[in-house]
């Protein structure tokens, strides 16, 4: 009995009494980081770099940025110089237009790219540690910096992820729009629905004992409405985050941030 499917009907019920399905305001025009919603200790753990984990990450990262790979031989700095300069405001500004590709590229991509044309070096694998250690290490130089998305390049995209963001989904029959925006305040669980905003990613979730992509935690909120998520690198994927971005427009980054 513990390992079948429940009924939707059930699924539903069980959520409604769970006070997901209660009526509440829609998203207000005050916008919340999901930090505002941790408790004290989550927050204080985010705000010292000495005790947020995802600070493992980031010096991991950052040894990454200086050092010589691929049968180029040549390292992040060789090219963009010392992080903090270099790389100030880009992760702020992704996903972003690439003219020669003729599509938007999330920053992990744009880091492939540039190992695969530049240095010369393999992919790194979505979610593999060194992915998220030196994405870790290069959002963390837009710390603060406020989210940018007005490339006029990607309104389609934006478009698009707005429509899935609305879209309901699995077997739950639930949308991002429904908890995110509509529900947002309320709990599910015992733990706050936030609005949504992916201004701390990549971060470190308690629930992973990991740092994290906001592609995993979309993939996450697929899987949990019941739904097939999709494929990691799947321009889906892209749009939607296109879209989050655009929706937390002008709110600082807080990468890397901490959640439960």
């Amino acid at each position: 009995m513990a390992n079948e499917v429940l009924p939707v009907a059930l699924l539903a019920s069980v959520l409604a009494l769970a006070g997901v399905l209660a009526a509440s305001p829609s998203l207000s025009a005050e916008r919340r980081s999901g930090y505002e919603d941790m408790g004290p200790a989550i927050q204080a753990m985010q705000r010292d770099d000495a005790q947020n984990p995802a600070t493992l990450w980031v010096k991991e990262g950052e040894l990454m940025w200086g050092t010589r790979t691929g049968r180029a031989q040549r390292s992040c700095a060789d090219c963009h110089g010392e992080a903090e300069r270099g790389m100030k405001g880009v992760a702020a500004r992704y996903p972003a237009f690439d003219p020669a590709l003729g599509k938007p590229l999330t920053l992990a991509q744009r880091i492939n790219q540039c190992r695969t044309q530049r240095q010369r070096a393999e992919a790194l694998a979505p979610e593999s540690d060194g992915m998220l250690q030196l994405e870790s290490f290069v959002a963390l130089q837009s710390r603060g910096m406020p989210i940018v998305q007005q490339d006029p390049r990607l309104q389609t995209h934006r478009d698009r992820g707005e429509a899935l963001f609305r879209q309901r989904l699995g077997q739950l029959n639930l949308s991002c729009a429904q908890c995110h925006d509509e529900r947002a305040g309320l709990r599910l669980g015992g733990t706050p629905i936030p609005q949504g905003h992916p201004n701390g990613y990549p971060l470190y979730r308690l629930e992973w004992q990991a740092v994290g992509s906001l592609g995993r935690r979309l993939r996450n909120c697929m899987t949990g409405v019941r739904a097939a998520p999709y494929a990691v690198d799947a321009p889906e994927m892209t749009d939607l985050e296109i879209f989050l971005k655009w929706r937390a427009r002008g709110m600082a980054m807080e990468s890397p941030a901490v959640r439960p």
